[in-house]
């Protein structure tokens, strides 16, 4: 998807952004990504009847990283005059969910066994870690 990103990066009229577009597209496909994945993965803990009770917290992380990775990934794509205390407050909002999202994922998948937790808390890791690199680009 990076790939599409990035033509679409490129092709804009007026890309007036501060951000070095191989990392804005990283970041773009990092959000995009951790959002599926956590709505996929809140789908799996509503499955896990035996342990329903233990992933009530997992689920809502899952589902608020979901919003918010979206909403980052919606407003990071959006490259005309855009307001830099905004971006920033976006992607500090978006590492920080994505680190208790992928914390929360890291401690089922180690002390449960749940592999789909396993796969979020990766995602989860490399939206964080896309949207922090990012975030050293902003202005102040």
């Amino acid at each position: 998807m990076t790939t599409q990103i990035s033509s679409m990066l490129r092709t804009h009229p007026q890309p007036q952004t501060t951000f070095d577009p191989a990392a804005l597209a990283e970041c773009l496909d990092a959000c995009l990504e951790c959002s599926a994945v956590c709505t996929a993965c809140a789908d799996a803990c509503l499955s896990e009847q035996a342990h329903l009770a233990h992933l009530v917290r997992c689920i809502r992380l899952n589902l608020d990283c979901a919003d918010i990775c979206a909403a980052t990934g919606r407003v990071l794509g959006r490259l005309t005059d855009a307001d830099q205390a905004v971006l920033r407050a976006q992607l500090q909002a978006c590492v920080a969910a994505c680190t208790a999202c992928g914390d929360e994922c890291a401690n089922h998948a180690q002390h449960m066994n749940m592999a789909h937790c396993a796969v979020c808390a990766d995602s989860c890791r490399r939206c964080a870690a896309a949207c922090t690199r990012l975030l050293g680009s902003v202005s102040a």
